[in-house]
């Protein structure tokens, strides 16, 4: 994971205006953002459809008057459908995580937004995904009882800390509340290009994206790291809106989610590395940011060195890798006991003239 000025400033330093960039596991969308704000092309992956939905969001963005638009429409229906009694059905988690009405009117979203197909809903729906928990001493913005905004903590857990804090979910109007998001977001204008994200396993990018052959001249990612985090159980709550069940599930989306042993984990790089080489032009530059529970930084490089010389024999590291500093992680709001990544490492390579042939 990296912030923007760490994406902005590797497109800046590694590509020309108009250049192709690809990041293969786009998370937040961050990459392709940046690269379109610079007047770059764009394109990305991943198989979570939280990331998806966020950075496709991001990737081809409405206008404001019809993001505001639809808000007022989406209320309207929701006003007329009166307003969605809440499913008893749903876990004890959802009664304490939500007051009543403003569950009422995430449900109805969740219902009704087609985020697959319309980049107006896509957008509306990534503002669901943003504001749809987070920390209530930080911020007003948050719909949910207090919980971390980076991840979904479990539900026995949540309901055990705001049971014994006495703490009850706050009353929160959500279109009034994404119409204010809305137009936050919109206050420094947006990019000058469209992108494209799609939703697909990295192993597969090059036959999705095949179109873009050849044409990609810097790849700037961020792998899922060694032994430190399962993306589909802690952002489990943002897949249940996106139309997943209300609860944690393990391997359900992707089997790569989270490796613990070295060896396997290296090994799916490999693929991911094969599986965008097509894309991929003869003297592009690979940046990746890596991390990793337990590795020393000098094992980290090695592997990750070995990974991608099996696809490109003629890379090489562009300078000494850099270990970056870690901020301060959100989960110590209501997980205080948790370790997290201890080492994070940016390593640039230039995969020189020929790719292995596979």
């Amino acid at each position: 994971m990296f912030p923007p000025d760490f994406a902005r400033d590797q497109v800046l330093t590694h590509t020309r205006v108009g250049d192709f960039v690809l990041d293969p596991f786009s998370g937040r969308g961050t990459t392709l953002l940046e690269a379109l704000l610079q007047g770059r092309n764009a394109i990305a992956t991943d198989i979570n459809p939280v990331a998806y939905c966020l950075t496709a969001s991001k990737a081809m963005c409405p206008s404001l008057k019809d993001v505001l638009s639809r808000l007022d429409e989406l209320e309207a229906l929701w006003i007329k459908a009166e307003m969605v009694k809440c499913r008893s059905d749903l876990p004890e988690f959802f009664q304490w995580a939500f007051c009543k009405k403003t569950l009422s009117q995430i449900l109805f979203l969740r219902s009704i937004l087609a985020w697959k197909r319309n980049r107006v809903d896509r957008f509306v729906a990534s503002l669901v995904l943003g504001h749809l928990h987070g920390e209530l001493n930080r911020s007003p913005n948050y719909l949910s009882n207090q919980m971390p905004h980076s991840i979904s903590t479990k539900p026995a857990y949540s309901v055990r800390y705001w049971r014994k804090r006495r703490m009850r979910a706050p009353l929160r109007e959500t279109f009034g509340l994404l119409r204010d998001r809305a137009i936050f977001r919109f206050r420094d204008g947006v990019p000058p290009l469209d992108g494209r994200a799609v939703l697909c396993d990295v192993r597969r990018a090059g036959i999705t994206l095949n179109r873009y052959r050849h044409q990609v001249k810097c790849v700037i990612t961020s792998p899922p790291y060694l032994d430190v985090t399962r993306y589909e159980e802690d952002q489990w709550l943002r897949l249940w809106f996106l139309g997943g069940p209300p609860y944690p599930t393990y391997s359900r989306v992707s089997r790569d989610d989270r490796h613990h042993d070295g060896g396997a984990y290296w090994r799916f790089l490999s693929d991911a590395w094969r599986g965008i080489q097509p894309l991929v032009h003869q003297q592009a530059v690979l940046v990746c940011r890596i991390g990793t529970l337990n590795l020393s930084v000098d094992e980290i490089v090695r592997g990750l060195t070995a990974t991608i010389r099996e696809t490109w024999p003629k890379a090489r590291l562009a300078g000494d890798p850099i270990v970056s500093r870690l901020r301060n992680r959100q989960i110590a709001v209501l997980h205080p006991r948790s370790i997290g990544c201890k080492r994070e490492v940016d390593c640039v390579f230039e995969l020189g003239a020929v790719a292995r042939a596979f």
